[in-house]
C-alpha cells in the first residue's frame, strides 16, 4: 500500500505540470470514477462539479481522473481515506471488508417506487442508524445513488419464466444473489467494469443490470435478450471526500458541499432516467428482443426477494451488525403513502 501511495502521489504531481497554477486561495480538489466523462455518472459528476465551482466563486475547482486511472472498484472507500484522490466514487456494494451492512441494506427496499425514494429511506435509515457512519468512518458522503431497476441481459437465451433462470451463471449484485440461487441460477458478483468482457467471452451468461447499461456500457454488442424483471433495489452511498481533504476547508465551503448533496442526487436521477430511455430504445434498434414477466411470476418473485432480504438482515447478526431493525424500518418507511423520516430517538 505504501508504494502505492508513492506511485500514485507521483503521478498527481506529475499531472500538474503542464497545468494553468490556480488562483491564490482555490482550493484543487481531485475527482476520481472508474467511468469514463461520458458515462451518466461522469455527466452528473461534471453537472455537480460546476455547480460547486460557481456557487464558491471558483473559490473550488477539480482536477478529475476517469476511467480509472485512480480508483479500483473494490477498494474505492479505502483508498479515498488514503487520500488517492480528494473525493471519489465509491462502491461499498463490491468493497471486500468493512462494509457489510452498506451492502447488505440494499436489498431492504421490497415495494420501493422510484430513485427519490430509494435515496430518501437510505437517508432515513443512515440518520437513524449509528451502524451506518461506522462502516462510513473517514469519508463524507457528498451524494446517494439510486439507480434504474435491473433487469436479467442475456446473450444467447431468453428468460421469459423464472424457471428459465435455471443453469444460467449471471453476474448479480449482492443483494440478488441468494434468490437467484433459489431460482436455480449460478450467480457471481463482479465490478460492473469487468462484465462486458465476461459476456464477450461466455464466462458468463448474462447479467442483472438496468436497461441504461444496453447503451452505456455497450451490452448490446454482447447480449441479445432483456427480461424486465424488477428488482426492487435500494440506494447506497456512492460520492464522498476523505475525512482529510474535508478539513482542509473552510466552514463556509463545507456548507456549499452539504448544499450540493441534494444538487449531485438529482443529476444523477436525471442522467440516469435518460440513459434508461436510451439505453431501450438503442437496444431495439439493434435487435435485443424485449420481454416482460407476467404479474403472477413478478408476484411470486417479490416474496421471494423480500423473504431472502430479511433473511440477510438476520444473518448480518453474525458479523456484529443488528441488521433486523434496519429492515424492518425500511419496511416501516416504504409502507407509508409519502416516505418520510421516523421521528424519535436513535436506536
Amino acid at each position: 500500500m505504501r508504494k502505492l501511495l508513492g506511485l500514485l502521489a507521483a503521478i498527481l504531481l506529475l499531472g500538474g505540470c503542464n497545468a494553468e497554477k490556480p488562483a491564490p486561495g482555490t482550493h484543487v480538489l481531485t475527482y476520481a470514477s472508474p467511468y469514463p466523462p461520458t458515462h451518466p455518472f461522469g455527466l452528473a459528476d461534471q453537472e455537480w462539479m460546476k455547480w460547486v465551482t460557481q456557487r464558491s466563486g471558483g473559490r473550488i475547482a477539480f482536477k478529475p481522473y476517469w476511467s480509472g486511472a485512480l480508483l479500483s472498484s473494490d477498494m474505492s472507500m479505502e483508498e479515498i481515506r488514503h487520500g488517492i484522490a480528494d473525493i471519489g466514487l465509491i462502491t461499498p456494494i463490491y468493497s471486500r471488508g468493512g462494509a457489510h451492512l452498506l451492502r447488505g441494506q440494499a436489498a431492504f427496499y421490497g415495494g420501493v417506487k422510484d430513485i427519490p425514494d430509494q435515496v430518501t429511506v437510505y437517508d432515513c435509515l443512515a440518520a437513524r442508524f449509528p451502524a451506518f457512519g461506522h462502516e462510513l468512518e473517514g469519508l463524507h458522503v457528498l451524494a446517494v445513488q439510486g439507480g434504474n431497476f435491473p433487469g436479467v441481459l442475456t446473450r444467447n437465451r431468453p428468460v421469459r419464466t423464472l424457471a428459465d433462470l435455471r443453469g444460467l451463471r449471471l453476474r448479480a449484485q449482492t443483494d440478488a444473489i441468494d434468490v437467484l440461487k433459489q431460482l436455480g441460477a449460478d450467480p457471481v458478483n463482479m465490478p460492473m467494469g469487468e462484465v462486458y468482457s465476461a459476456l464477450a467471452k461466455g464466462v458468463i451468461d448474462g447479467v442483472v443490470a438496468p436497461a441504461d447499461t444496453i447503451r452505456s456500457l455497450h451490452f448490446a454488442e454482447v447480449a441479445k435478450h432483456f427480461t424486465t424483471i424488477r428488482f426492487s433495489r435500494g440506494a447506497y452511498p456512492a460520492r464522498a471526500m476523505s475525512d482529510r481533504a474535508w478539513k482542509r476547508l473552510s466552514p463556509d465551503l463545507q456548507q456549499i458541499m452539504i448544499e450540493g448533496k441534494p444538487r449531485w442526487e438529482a443529476a444523477l436521477n436525471r442522467e440516469l432516467l435518460k440513459a434508461e430511455a436510451a439505453g431501450i430504445k438503442y437496444g431495439k434498434e439493434e435487435g435485443i428482443s424485449f420481454s416482460d414477466l407476467t404479474p403472477a411470476e413478478q408476484q411470486r418473485f417479490d416474496q421471494l426477494y423480500n423473504q431472502d432480504a430479511r433473511d440477510q438482515a438476520v444473518r448480518l447478526k453474525s458479523v456484529g451488525v443488528d441488521a433486523l431493525p434496519i429492515y424492518e424500518e425500511a419496511q416501516r418507511l416504504l409502507a407509508q403513502p409519502q416516505v418520510q423520516c421516523a421521528k424519535g430517538p436513535t436506536p
